[in-house]
């Protein structure tokens, strides 16, 4: 009766409550797992050198000057790797979206060191203690970062909106660019929800909004997935439940609408290379609406799964545990080039759209080759051929990235994660079971997630997936970040 009744709320934490683990011993574990993920450490002699001479003296400048133009950031705090810069204006009762992007073709020659190296890495990665950059920090933080009060080459998007936002039409040119200001995420949310009078952010709301409602009406899906993370303090690190705030979304709306833009210009021109992924099976679809009606949450009956998805609430634990369930909905994603007839699947199924990855030049291997192929074919000019040779490479490169930046992502937490949890032997821990694997029926290890600290892990014994359980610590290996409990 007493376990019926209690109540398990998961909440976002604040980043700064919560115990500090200190650094000792989890930046040698780090090290660790970076090595045996193989990641790049230093940049090559020939990588540096090459990066210093052309941040001194650019391969190329663009020729069109819009540096009168009062562009702004919108990135995390502290980040100096800044690829995208947005001016949002009113247009007759539609909106205009010119928005920047670190124009790489200034400083990466074709077959050069830097363009070899940054084939080698693929991405950034991100650590705790650390981010492995793709790009010498003297291109990346500087150069040919689109920081505040520096003109910059970039290449700009310059989308045309209805008053419904929908995109009417859109080019894409380089040209210098200067950004004004650097806002951070939770500084534009507390000015918004303050109603300040300042046009940039009500133009961010107005149109991340009204494109959040076309997604919607696309059948777009997306997950309310707490985003746990790790926080480098002084001496440590801490472990909590991120908070997201809606500017986050409309941010993300502004290049989800530039990818989708990209991906139409590819397949009209034919040539480009796609982030893809299927729509989900008919039978995963079924089957977390049998979920879903087992845990007594209502999905009403000609409501589409990305409608139902957008309506869970990651606090309360029954949605929680379906929020962890519906990932069967969301597999298969790649990267898919073509040049002549279109692939079998064009569309990103998540975004309900043809999609392509062409904002984060900086952070990102596949945005340079695409952001070129677009400048050209939106100029009505060949594809450069250093663009198309590369295509066929590409998805291997970028799936051989993803799969090394998760590992690294997913080790480090629970490096992390077992060191918080490593003076609290033998203590219970209120938690939610999320995920039952298949065939398991709950008698062998179940997937939980604690309250606090906002620990996922997996835990031995029976309990029903949703359910609100009581699990007891056994053991932790610092090690190997792995924590042992039980369902009690």
């Amino acid at each position: 009766m007493a376990a019926a009744q209690r109540t398990v709320t998961l909440r976002p934490s604040d980043p700064q409550s919560g115990e500090v683990v200190a650094a000792a011993g989890l930046t040698e574990r780090f090290d660790a797992i970076r090595a045996e993920q193989e990641v790049p450490d230093e940049f090559p002699a020939d990588v540096l050198a090459e990066a210093e001479r052309v941040a001194a003296q650019p391969l190329s400048q663009p020729e069109r000057d819009e540096s009168d133009l009062p562009f702004v950031t919108i990135d995390p705090p502290g980040s100096m790797d800044l690829d995208q810069a947005m001016h949002l204006s009113r247009e007759g009762d539609g909106y205009r979206v010119r928005y920047a992007i670190a124009h790489l073709e200034s400083f990466v020659e074709p077959g050069g060191a830097i363009d070899a190296e940054a084939r080698r890495r693929g991405q950034t990665i991100y650590a705790p203690d650390e981010r492995t950059p793709l790009h010498p920090p003297v291109l990346s933080e500087g150069a040919a970062s689109l920081l505040p009060e520096e003109v910059r080459p970039a290449y700009v998007w310059d989308i045309r909106l209805d008053a419904t936002g929908a995109h009417t039409s859109a080019e894409l040119y380089p040209a210098l660019v200067r950004s004004a200001e650097r806002l951070e995420y939770t500084a534009v949310q507390a000015a918004v929800d303050a109603g300040a009078d300042d046009e940039r952010l009500v133009l961010l709301k107005e149109i991340g909004e009204l494109r959040i409602a076309l997604e919607q009406e696309r059948g777009g899906a997306s997950l309310p997935m707490p985003d746990q993370q790790v926080e480098e303090v002084d001496g440590g690190f801490r472990l909590h439940l991120r908070p997201l705030v809606p500017a986050e979304d409309w941010n993300a709306q502004i290049s989800l609408l530039t990818g989708i833009v990209a991906a139409e210009m590819m397949l009209e021109a034919g040539v480009g290379i796609l982030r893809t992924m299927p729509e989900p099976e008919e039978r995963d679809v079924q089957q977390l609406r049998r979920i879903a009606r087992a845990l007594g949450v209502e999905w009403a009956e000609g409501t589409d799964h990305g409608t139902f998805l957008r309506s869970l609430d990651g606090t309360d634990p029954k949605h929680l545990a379906l929020i962890h369930e519906s990932t069967v909905l969301f597999r298969g994603a790649g990267y898919t080039a073509f040049d002549g007839a279109p692939p079998e699947v064009v569309e990103q199924a998540a975004i309900a759209a043809p999609y392509a990855h062409v904002t984060a030049p900086l952070r990102r291997l596949v945005d340079r080759f695409g952001l070129a192929l677009c400048a050209a074919v939106s100029a009505g000019a060949e594809v450069p051929g250093w663009v198309r040779e590369a295509l066929p490479l590409l998805p291997e490169l970028m799936e051989a990235s993803d799969r090394r930046a998760g590992a690294v992502e997913r080790g480090t937490t629970d490096a992390v994660e077992a060191a918080t949890l490593a003076d609290r032997v033998g203590q219970s821990f209120d938690a939610v079971v999320v995920d039952v694997p298949e065939g398991d029926d709950g008698k062998g290890r179940v997937q939980i997630q604690l309250v606090d600290p906002p620990v996922t892990a997996k835990a031995s014994g029976a309990a029903e997936l949703g359910a609100e359980v009581t699990v007891r610590l056994e053991s932790v290996d610092l090690a190997k970040g792995r924590v042992e409990l039980t369902v009690v």
